[in-house]
């Protein structure tokens, strides 16, 4: 019978016949797979900002910079929450704090149906949606991987960092299509039912811990038991960011992160269908345009994570930064009507860059902060949705104070110049020392 306690009474693993019990597929990968679907139907809101702003626009007359405002909230709780919420699965398991966190996303997109004044969109869109993508961020593929898995962390990091893309890329033709034909509510509607949809999955096969199962982690040479729950989350949380402040890797990896969520979630996720329309092109041929990017999301994290396990993670943050300020620049002059294929070249390539930062930030982390790495990747997600937030409800403003969104492209591309030149200058943690033989 499997144990779903979330006491911390170790389990020791089976032993057969003195042999150890072998499967073909360890339960790592299952558990992996569990989390990929959970973040893909979490992902579904992640798709609507950019669809929803025109029609919001239209019908409630609410200016860009106020919808954006709206955005700016959710991104910035959803950054804010991620620590917490690492905190909370140390304290209460995973299981339960994703399964709450996909209930409250589904009533705060649920609830915007009902909606007439802006307060009500900074409410449902904002806040309940906010505080529910938070504690499904990525602070959650952070701990099922550390927990998991010893070996192809990297590579594990960036399957589950791209279930995100994966979620766009099924979720934005759907959607977009359900805009245009039928209105911004059942749109809505469908983001709510797909987070239900994935309650009864994280419920029934999201195991907190391989000691659960008597199993060891992924790759891992001895048994490791399951660890106490972890009191006072919030307090462990802000204890350990306090810690974390005073080093310097700390402050450059927000950095970098900070102006990754200003370049991806806060200006192309949010403002790339509308600016896209500003030059006549669909929305729908915008969406799918951004879909696409979803597509080559998924190949160039996962060639991330396997690029992390074998190279330098500062410098392939470095070369991903520098990279994608050069496509920024070039973006404004490729907006037109129709899709031509210098545009398509831009989809493909930043595509491969959209995420592809997250396995090389999480391996420093673990780098320099070990156990404590998935609340420090929590307050560092924070910083990428604080500057996700801050671009968001710039860039609606620029757009209603100067007609167009050109010098947002301009500027994040500069940003992203910075952020290379500060991922070259975080130190590299010394290895531990050998502990001496025995005499």
């Amino acid at each position: 019978m499997t144990q779903t306690s979330e006491t911390a009474a170790p389990v020791e693993p089976p032993v057969s016949g003195g042999k150890p019990a072998r499967t073909r597929v360890h339960r790592a990968w299952f558990v992996a797979a569990v989390t990929f679907v959970t973040i893909i139907g979490a992902a579904a809101f992640r798709s609507v900002p950019g669809l929803f702003i025109d029609p919001l626009h239209d019908e409630f007359g609410w200016s860009r910079g106020t919808i954006g405002a709206a955005v700016s909230v959710n991104l910035a709780l959803y950054g804010l929450t991620a620590p917490f919420a690492a905190a909370l699965m140390d304290r209460y398991g995973i299981r339960r704090v994703v399964a709450v966190a996909l209930t409250v996303i589904a009533v705060g997109s649920g609830l915007t149906v009902w909606m007439t004044a802006a307060w009500q969109l900074l409410l449902c869109w904002g806040l309940l949606v906010g505080l529910g993508s938070g504690s499904m961020a990525l602070a959650f593929a952070a701990t099922v991987t550390n927990r998991w898995f010893t070996e192809r962390r990297g590579l594990v990091s960036g399957i589950l960092t791209a279930a995100s893309a994966s979620g766009q890329l099924i979720f934005l033709p759907v959607l977009s299509w359900i805009v245009s034909r039928h209105d911004w509510r059942p749109a809505a509607v469908t983001v709510a039912l797909a987070a239900l949809a994935v309650v009864p999955f994280v419920w029934l096969l999201l195991h907190d811990h391989p000691a659960d199962l008597g199993q060891k982690p992924y790759g891992a040479k001895e048994f490791v038991p399951k660890p106490a729950p972890v009191p006072g989350a919030a307090r462990r949380t802000l204890t350990v960011l306090a810690s974390a402040v005073r080093t310097g890797p700390f402050w450059l990896l927000a950095g970098t992160f900070a102006i990754c969520g200003a370049s991806t979630n806060g200006l192309v996720q949010t403002h790339f269908v509308p600016a896209s329309h500003d030059h006549g092109m669909p929305v729908t041929t915008a969406a799918s345009l951004l879909a696409v990017i979803g597509v080559f999301d998924v190949v160039g994290t996962v060639a991330s994570g396997w690029f992390t396990d074998r190279f330098d993670a500062r410098r392939l943050l470095a070369v991903y930064y520098a990279l994608r300020g050069i496509s920024l620049l070039f973006l404004p002059i490729l907006l037109a009507p129709s899709v031509h294929p210098p545009m398509l070249f831009f989809i493909v390539f930043y595509g491969l860059d959209w995420v592809a930062t997250v396995p090389p930030t999480l391996a420093l982390c673990r780098e320099h902060y070990g156990d404590d790495s998935p609340i420090v990747f929590g307050w560092v997600l924070a910083s990428h949705q604080v500057g996700a937030a801050l671009v968001a409800f710039l860039g609606g403003l620029a757009r209603d104070t100067f007609g167009s969104y050109d010098v947002v492209w301009y500027a994040s591309g500069a940003l992203c110049a910075a952020a290379a030149l500060m991922a070259l200058i975080i130190r590299r943690r010394p290895p531990a020392p050998l502990a001496p033989a025995a005499v």
